[in-house]
């Protein structure tokens, strides 16, 4: 299970930290991926990052605003979100994907496993 927090509203220029608690998963199995939604618009991958060594891949849209970390202590995964924009405004969701190999999965099919949504909103 996979469940998503830390949305909210926020001006532009803003920050917020999202977080997915991660159960019922063998850790260094997996990785785990940030994707969002917009009204109207395609489910798109944020960032990604693998429970087993750390390794971490951005898209361009979010890359030098956003970070991905982990604390495997507490099977939780966060997305640090910066200099926010109203165009930021979306559905955030944390998805799993197994790992088979040195490979950290970026496409959304490779993710199986999804938790619920929480929503950002961006005021500009």
């Amino acid at each position: 299970q996979l469940q998503a927090s830390g949305g909210g509203w926020v001006q532009a220029g803003g920050s917020l930290r999202l977080s997915c608690a991660v159960s019922s998963f063998r850790f260094d199995r997996y990785a785990i991926g940030w994707f969002r939604q917009a009204p109207g618009k395609e489910r798109e991958g944020l960032a990604y990052i693998s429970f087993r060594d750390g390794s971490t891949a951005y898209e361009d849209s979010v890359k030098g605003r956003f970070t991905i970390s982990s604390d495997n202590a507490k099977n939780t995964v966060y997305l640090e979100m910066n200099s926010l924009k109203p165009e930021d405004t979306a559905v955030y969701y944390c998805a799993a994907a197994r790992l088979y190999s040195d490979y950290l999965p970026w496409l959304q099919y490779e993710y199986a496993y999804w938790g619920q949504g929480t929503q950002v909103t961006v005021s500009s």
